[in-house]
């Protein structure tokens, strides 16, 4: 489930609508293909283990376009399903949005 990581960060479709960040991507593309780490990070993430940043993906479509696309990063290896948030209406017709964060070592 989607977990506010970011002090400020909302899940409205509202904040993203009105954003300007380029991570807002139509589906089945994704917003991002860094490199994430399959396990957890260190409750102390000290140099020896890297640093961490937080990185938020955005889906936008159909139900079916964005089930697609969970599926294939779960194929991929870079998210698990339960770990992206419940399609939410956007409002508009046939469009929802997901969306994921995680956490990659840098």
């Amino acid at each position: 489930m989607f977990l506010p990581s970011v002090q400020g960060a909302a899940a409205s479709t509202d904040s993203v609508a009105h954003s300007s960040t380029s991570s807002v991507v139509e589906s089945p593309t994704v917003s991002s293909s860094a490199e994430a780490s399959s396990t957890p990070p260190p409750s102390d993430s000290g140099s020896a283990y890297g640093e961490y940043e937080t990185v938020r993906h955005m889906l936008f479509g159909p139900l079916s376009s964005i089930r697609y696309t969970i599926r294939l990063l779960h194929q991929l290896g870079y998210a698990e399903p339960n770990d992206w948030s419940k399609p939410i209406s956007t409002g508009k017709p046939n469009e929802m949005m997901a969306i994921l964060t995680k956490r990659i070592r840098l």
